[in-house]
């Protein structure tokens, strides 16, 4: 059994831009696990609808 592992998972969130107003996209989480339960987030990023990666700092949860 490992002690520490890396795992990304992608969600589908909907995130608010001051410049695109609501918008839906798939953001990548990387967490680090220990013995199986999350530890922490890693980075998350998303993909825009042009195909650049962007980091998730930039836009705000829509709830």
């Amino acid at each position: 059994m490992k002690l520490f592992q890396i795992k990304r998972q992608t969600k589908t969130e909907k995130r608010y831009t001051t410049r695109m107003g609501e918008l839906t996209t798939k953001v990548t989480y990387i967490k680090k696990y220990l013995f199986g339960y999350p530890i922490k987030t890693i980075h998350k990023y998303r993909e825009t609808y042009y195909g650049e990666v962007k980091d998730c700092d930039d836009c705000l949860l829509f709830i």
